[in-house]
């Protein structure tokens, strides 16, 4: 055996050389976003109808051709926005004296590989300042996974009950078994009013007990409705663009807030890429969701992040694909949601571009619990790194979405969600959330610390609860009646904003009083320095506060 000169016997044993990566292979689409199999950009249009779609005739159109030209590209301007050089296009991302209007007036006339071509010109500093000018909503926010292991009502009540007070917008969970989906729901929907009124939450199942949940009441928003770059996935699922858009309007009409989801790499997962790069077929998703008048898009890889991950600028891609989102004037929930590397260094620095210009929703999905509870396959941050994350924010003044707390603060509102769900357990005539439990989740880390529960008289009376046709209001009224007000209360204003259907204009959350902040209302204004969302006043005051700085006085 060679002798090892014993520097690179330690790089062998960094946590980074347990990652996977990959050399580029074309022809099963492993190239992040440059293949030469990507089409060349141009359009022909003829008595207001695209005849001619990226060197393609209509008469050879798959089914993503047909829709994108049909439902996304405004013939109205696509002859001036395809006119423009791409250099000059990707210049006007960033140009501060280009304002977001015109850029967005001018997107939806870009077929998928014109928009291809102009983000291919960007690195990845000038992809964040397009993010930072391009994002819909002018406050940056954040978004929660809230789950675990044995699914137990009473530790995700209290975990949604601190995140919400934290400071996330938006809270999602799911199930390790199917049947306690119900369970969760509610779990969350009482976990979060608890923590803040106005977060809004979602369980990520079945798409129709996800729907009937949502119509029920016990939850607010979806986003695990997929789209693909490709035909052959879509078919593979048994889906197409016209069923994914009529599923979408379902769950408007109910006053659902929607996004889809998609991201870079699923296409080579499914093994139907083309040999097409991932950052193409993934405008391809962006425009299918334009098309389709949904007012957002989680993506950024998601699920399948270890696939760009392994390739040479595949972290770039997935930067540029949540460019390609707002660059369409949709809502993007931008990542950084299943971990993919075993490095501490390159999971911040996939944050980071995110983190730093300010998504609508920074994270598609920061494991608010230890990632051994997180049934999405973990995340690239956890609970574990709450206090890095604000010192980050400290360092840098930026708005990540969350603010400083106390573990005095933390331990009360724990302890209260986990109550409030043993109250509405007991009014529900749900198997009983005893007192062992709620201190259990009042203290806990993670599941490791909880109690078991008896798993098959919780699926029954689940079963009952769902066949009974209980309803968010039957939640209001438990809350109410156990004393709670404050909470029922909550939960009733999020009923409501279902019925008034405010927030499901783009980029929409709510704030502690149920007023909604959204494209709409709070519009990103960046024009460069000294515009735009600024960290400062009384939001700045709170996040540098870190309860570990030591104050002058004290010393």
């Amino acid at each position: 055996m060679a002798k090892r000169q014993k520097r690179f016997q330690v790089l062998a044993d960094r946590p980074v050389n347990k990652d996977g990566f990959i050399k580029e292979w074309i022809e099963v689409g492993l190239v992040a976003m440059d293949s030469p199999n990507d089409p060349k950009p141009g359009i022909k249009i003829q008595g207001g109808k695209v005849l001619e779609l990226d060197g393609k005739d209509r008469d050879h159109f798959d089914m993503i051709d047909t829709w994108i030209a049909d439902h996304c590209i405004d013939v109205s301007v696509a002859n001036e926005a395809m006119a423009i050089d791409s250099t000059e296009f990707a210049r006007m991302l960033v140009d501060i004296h280009v304002p977001r209007s015109e850029i967005v007036r001018l997107s939806v006339g870009l077929t998928p590989a014109k928009v291809l071509d102009i983000l291919k010109k960007m690195n990845v500093v000038e992809l964040m300042m397009a993010m930072q000018k391009l994002r819909p909503r002018r406050t940056p926010s954040n978004q929660a996974h809230v789950t675990n292991l044995k699914d137990t009502p009473a530790l995700l009540g209290a975990d949604a009950a601190e995140a919400a007070y934290r400071g996330f917008s938006e809270l999602e969970t799911t199930v390790g078994v199917g049947r306690y989906a119900p369970s969760n729901a509610l779990s969350l929907l009482v976990g979060s009013q608890t923590g803040r009124p106005g977060v809004i939450t979602q369980c990520a199942v079945e798409e129709s007990l996800e729907l009937t949940m949502g119509m029920r009441g016990l939850t607010a928003y979806a986003e695990t409705v997929s789209v693909y770059g490709t035909d052959q996935v879509f078919v593979d699922g048994d889906d197409t663009p016209w069923s994914k858009a009529f599923l979408a309007s379902a769950y408007a009409s109910r006053g659902l807030k929607m996004r889809f989801t998609s991201g870079t790499g699923s296409e080579v997962q499914m093994g139907y890429a083309e040999g097409k790069s991932m950052l193409y077929l993934e405008i391809r998703c962006v425009m299918i969701t334009k098309g389709a008048g949904v007012q957002g898009l989680q993506n950024g890889s998601i699920s399948v992040i270890g696939v760009p991950g392994a390739v040479p600028s595949g972290i770039r891609a997935v930067l540029a694909e949540n460019v390609a989102t707002v660059l369409m004037d949709l809502e993007v929930a931008s990542g950084n949601d299943q971990t993919f590397t075993h490095s501490p260094i390159r999971n911040t620095a996939r944050m980071l571009m995110q983190f730093l210009p300010g998504t609508d929703l920074i994270f598609s999905g920061y494991s608010s619990v230890p990632n051994y509870d997180n049934m999405f396959a973990g995340s690239t941050h956890d609970c574990d790194d709450y206090d890095d994350f604000l010192v980050l924010q400290r360092d840098l003044q930026v708005d990540g979405g969350l603010h400083p707390v106390t573990e005095e603060e933390v331990i009360a509102i724990r302890n209260k969600g986990a109550r409030a769900m043993q109250a509405v357990f007991y009014e529900l005539g749900l198997p009983a959330i005893t007192d062992e439990e709620v201190e259990a989740a009042t203290y806990a880390h993670g599941s490791k610390d909880m109690p078991d529960r008896n798993v098959p008289e919780d699926l029954r009376a689940i079963d009952q609860f769902m066949k009974r046709g209980s309803t968010g209001l039957d939640v209001v009224r438990a809350l109410a009646k156990q004393g709670f007000n404050d909470v029922a209360e909550a939960v009733l204003g999020l009923l409501k904003q279902k019925v008034s259907g405010d927030y499901l204009h783009t980029s929409a959350i709510f704030d502690t009083k149920f007023e909604v902040l959204s494209a709409v209302n709070d519009p990103n204004d960046y024009e460069g320095p000294g515009t735009g969302y600024r960290l400062e006043g009384e939001r700045w005051e709170r996040l540098k506060d870190i309860p570990q700085a030591i104050r002058p006085e004290d010393v």
